[in-house]
């Protein structure tokens, strides 16, 4: 099939990407037959997958424009995927020109989409980037000429920490990252939550991250011990189409990914 400008030359377009067939459940316009066919596949075995990965996306965006409105003006997007249509950066550019945004992910396909998307964006940019090495993160190139960490942040790591199991401590890692962040950043959150596992999701993670074995469902108590030294927004740590909904937004408690943002206190 013809090459479309977004597919950059060193991706293989016959070969299924999970980054893909997430944009493909997403409602997104960045895949191919090969992904909406394994896209179908998985969720043949997990029905209300795409529902949930939905309802985490509006959450991103509605939490995106919640900070732009308290004057967050950079945003690192960890754990990205392609950022394609009704992202991140569309969303803070539209509410402000003057924002920033990095997004980073560890799947090469992801990244190689992302800069085609982004191509002539200077007020966003894309990298490689493992979770697990936030020093790597924090001093890349992108980051340094697009962060001011002098100044409040909006870290975001949305259906990401499920990807983190307990012996490597979710929140020392957390830590890692909003330590470097002065009071007044916030910190976004979605993860897969414990009341229901469908059984489809760990084949999907592990397509997705690579190595990735196992995904860890934390229920509310757990997901909000990630937020310590946090104040949680209202309304707290709820599910993700609970959170802030608008206009047109369907707050029902279907969807299965939890999600909360805090703030960072002045040092106490």
């Amino acid at each position: 099939m013809e090459r479309p400008s977004w597919a950059p030359p060193e991706v293989d377009i016959d070969t299924p990407s999970i980054a893909r067939v997430y944009d493909y459940w997403i409602g997104g316009t960045h895949h191919f037959p090969v992904d909406r066919d394994l896209g179908d596949r998985v969720v043949e075995g997990n029905p209300g997958l795409p529902g949930t990965l939905r309802a985490n996306r509006a959450f991103l965006r509605r939490a995106v424009r919640e900070l732009s409105a308290l004057g967050i003006r950079q945003f690192l997007d960890i754990g990205s995927g392609i950022p394609a249509e009704g992202n991140v950066h569309d969303v803070a550019l539209d509410a402000h020109p003057d924002s920033t945004v990095v997004y980073v992910d560890i799947d090469p396909v992801a990244v190689a989409h992302g800069r085609a998307i982004l191509a002539g964006e200077p007020r966003a940019a894309v990298f490689q980037g493992d979770l697990y090495k936030p020093r790597d993160i924090l001093e890349a190139a992108d980051t340094r000429r697009l962060i001011d960490f002098d100044r409040p942040v909006g870290l975001i790591l949305a259906a990401v920490l499920h990807f983190v199991p307990d012996r490597d401590d979710p929140l020392a890692l957390v830590r890692q990252y909003t330590d470097r962040l002065v009071p007044g950043s916030h910190l976004v959150i979605s993860h897969a939550g414990a009341e229901a596992v469908p059984k489809a999701a760990p084949e999907a993670a592990e397509r997705y991250r690579g190595a990735v074995s196992e995904v860890v469902w934390r229920d509310t108590a757990e997901l909000t011990a990630l937020f310590d030294g946090h104040d949680l927004l209202a309304p707290g740590v709820v599910r993700a189409p609970a959170w802030r909904p608008g206009p047109g937004d369907q707050a029902g408690a279907e969807p299965d990914m939890l999600a909360g943002v805090a703030v960072k206190p002045p040092t106490r």
